[in-house]
């Protein structure tokens, strides 16, 4: 598998993906958002996705000596590393947010989402619907994308939408919090948002590996 990460880290993914985990720093853009950055690191890996497949690196990828299960864990694995080193790099922001930042008058008098540990949460869960609904829609046919990337860009900006307006509802003004304030809030909304992530992604890892198994290249 780790040759298989390599082959798809040197050979089959676009130079956007790399350059689109940059998009992690709109974590520090006040007035902005900040959730559409989890969203763009999606896209960049979108791009290798579609590269590939003009690439004809599928069928390629399936005329090694492996199975077509590792062809999926493949794509998979390439897409977890560039999710993480995104979700790296809007850690780093949003911790400096939490304690450097934490009073400055930009962030505090911004009406938009704060960044946060919620916010990390939501971030994971982006990532999480991205493998399930478009890795996993991809995989139905090794070949259409268009549907699923569709499908999933809905289901993105439904959670960016749900996310910024919790804070305004009244009594849920704590999903905001700044800094350290309601930390058990915060890590629970953390926790919630990985959980998902892990399980999203198996659950398409599993059903990706099971289409694939069937589609004839």
């Amino acid at each position: 598998m780790y040759k298989l990460l390599r082959k798809e880290l040197k050979l089959s993914a676009s130079p956007l993906s790399y350059l689109f985990i940059a998009f992690g720093l709109m974590t520090l853009l006040p007035g902005y958002p900040i959730l559409v950055g989890a969203f763009f690191i999606s896209f960049g890996i979108f791009q290798s996705f579609q590269t590939a497949r003009e690439a004809n690196d599928i069928q390629y990828s399936a005329l090694l000596p492996i199975s077509k299960a590792d062809v999926v864990r493949s794509k998979f694995a390439f897409s977890i590393f560039i999710e993480m080193c995104g979700f790296s790099v809007m850690t780093i922001m949003t911790v400096l947010r939490m304690t450097v930042l934490a009073d400055s008058a930009v962030y505090r008098n911004n009406a938009l989402m704060n960044a946060n540990l919620i916010f990390l949460g939501f971030a994971l869960l982006i990532f999480g619907c991205f493998n399930a609904i478009f890795i996993c829609g991809f995989f139905k046919t090794a070949y259409y994308y268009g549907k699923p990337f569709v499908l999933y860009i809905l289901v993105a900006f439904i959670i960016i939408g749900i996310a910024e307006t919790l804070h305004h509802i009244p009594g849920l003004e704590a999903v905001n919090a700044f800094g350290f304030d309601n930390i058990s809030l915060q890590l629970a909304g953390l926790i919630s948002g990985a959980a998902l992530y892990v399980l999203f992604t198996l659950i398409a890892l599993k059903k990706s590996i099971k289409r694939f198994e069937v589609v004839d290249l």
